[in-house]
């Protein structure tokens, strides 16, 4: 029987993490200080971004504020040396109207994740989301 990848259940635990609203410096203990998330154009960011720490923790401040609660649920979970693929269904409640979705109403993605570790961290991360209609 293989031994689970460290690299697999440090990206569980970030989910979690993120699942359960972390923010500055328990959320920047999962990044390396190099670390670049690359969002891909989608509903919310049509343009695509690219986020370094500051941005990454900022942005999670903001998430804060616009959902009340989210979860994610690992479809599929690949992990080739230092690169874990993800598949993902991520729902949020939202405390805050979006689209046609009304604050207190349920926002559903379907996220394909790619993360590059260093020294034991999350070096790059790599979304494509694909939102359902709002």
């Amino acid at each position: 029987m293989s031994q689970p990848s460290p690299h697999l259940e440090f990206t569980r635990r970030y989910l979690q993490a993120l699942e359960a609203g972390a923010t500055g410096e328990a959320l920047a203990a999962f990044f390396h200080p190099e670390v670049r998330q690359h969002e891909y154009p989608n509903r919310l960011t049509p343009q695509g971004t690219t986020r370094d720490l500051a941005a990454l923790l900022a942005s999670a401040e903001r998430g804060q504020k616009a959902v009340s609660a989210q979860r994610y649920e690992v479809v599929s979970a690949l992990c080739v040396g230092d690169a874990v693929a993800v598949e993902a269904e991520w729902s949020a409640t939202l405390r805050v109207p979006v689209g046609s979705l009304p604050a207190g109403g349920t926002m559903r993605t379907s996220l394909g994740m790619f993360f590059t570790f260093r020294d034991g961290r999350i070096v790059s991360q790599r979304n494509y989301d694909c939102f359902q209609p709002f």
